[in-house]
C-alpha cells in the first residue's frame, strides 16, 4: 500500500494462519493441513470504501446534495475525528468562529463556498482563518481578506485501481514451492 502511495491504508488489512495460532494439523508423518486468511481489521465504511476503490477502481459521487466538497488550506482540515465538510462546518460552530458560508460560482463556473470578511494569519500560516471581532476589527496577528474560499465543489470523481491483488496473490503462489522447501529443511 505504501509503494502505491496510499500511506497507512495497508494497516487496515490483517492476516492470520494456523501457524500463527499454533495449530498446524498433522495427519501422520508425511501429511498435514494448514490454512491462512487475509481480512480487514476495521468496520469503518470510509476505510473499506477506500480499499475497494484502490483495488477495483471506483466512481465517487455525492450521496446527499449535488456536489462533493473539499476544504481548502484556509480552514481547518479536520473537526473532531472527521474531515471538514460544509455540514460539519455549520454543526461544529465554525460559522461563529470564522464566518457563514456563501455559495458562489468561480470564474470557470465551478461551485465554491466562501466566507466573506474573514481574516487569515499575517505570517501566512495555512488553516488560520478567523472571524473579525464584533466591531469588525482584526484579531492580533491576522490580516484582512475580502473573502476566503472555504470549500471547492465537484460533481464526481473517479479512483483508478492502484493495487493489483491478483498479481500479489500470483507472486505469493509462485514463491510457495521455494518457501515450502525452506521450511521442510528447517525441521
Amino acid at each position: 500500500m505504501q509503494s502505491a502511495r496510499l500511506g497507512r491504508l495497508g494497516l487496515a488489512i490483517g492476516s492470520t494462519s494456523d501457524l500463527d495460532k499454533g495449530r498446524v494439523h498433522r495427519r501422520g508423518r508425511s501429511s498435514f493441513s494448514v490454512s491462512s486468511a487475509v481480512h480487514l481489521r476495521t468496520r469503518s465504511e470510509r476505510t473499506i470504501g477506500a480499499i475497494e476503490s484502490y483495488t477495483a477502481g471506483a466512481e465517487i459521487s455525492p450521496r446527499r446534495g449535488r456536489w462533493l466538497w473539499f476544504s481548502t488550506d484556509e480552514i481547518p482540515r479536520i473537526t473532531g475525528k472527521f474531515r471538514m465538510t460544509p455540514e460539519l462546518y455549520r454543526k461544529n460552530g465554525f460559522e461563529q468562529k470564522i464566518g457563514p458560508l456563501v455559495f458562489v460560482k468561480s470564474v470557470n463556473g465551478s461551485p465554491l463556498l466562501v466566507v466573506k470578511t474573514a481574516s487569515v494569519s499575517e505570517a501566512g500560516r495555512p488553516r488560520s482563518a478567523k472571524s473579525r471581532t464584533k466591531t469588525g476589527r482584526l484579531r492580533k496577528g491576522q490580516r484582512a481578506k475580502d473573502f476566503i474560499v472555504a470549500f471547492v465543489g465537484i460533481p464526481r470523481t473517479a479512483r483508478a485501481a492502484r493495487i493489483n491483488v491478483r498479481a500479489i496473490m500470483e507472486a505469493a503462489v509462485s514463491r510457495l514451492p521455494q518457501t515450502f522447501n525452506e521450511e521442510m529443511r528447517k525441521g
